[in-house]
């Protein structure tokens, strides 16, 4: 992913392999690009929880970003709720936060504007 692209608009790559994992030099970079993301689970993911009116549209937000998620390949954890949802990305393969968390992210930041 180049610098020069907003997260947003790139696309995730596969990724395997510790060498794929972000520095948490990288990670404080890039946090800031995703506001109201924070680390968890000891910087092995980013959360971020959203909240709704109501069922519905907790629901539809779901039903958008499973859409995302699948063009991007690349899955988030949910917790849906009656009113809110949290949204969780983390790169299992390899073993922390990759940069297709971060573009996911932001694709996430972008559903909800």
């Amino acid at each position: 992913m180049s610098d020069l692209i907003p997260l947003a608009q790139a696309h995730c790559l596969p990724r395997r392999g510790t060498e794929h994992k972000l520095s948490e030099a990288r990670v404080r970079e890039l946090l800031p690009e995703v506001p109201g993301w924070e680390l968890v689970e000891g910087g092995h993911a980013i959360s971020k929880t959203y909240g709704f009116a109501n069922y519905y549209e907790t629901m539809a937000f779901v039903n958008a970003l499973a859409y995302v998620a699948h063009r991007e390949d690349h899955h988030p954890d949910l917790g849906v709720h009656y009113n809110r949802c949290v949204v969780r990305f983390s790169t299992h393969d390899v073993g922390g936060l990759s940069e297709n968390d971060f573009i996911c992210a932001a694709k996430t930041e972008a559903l909800k504007g």
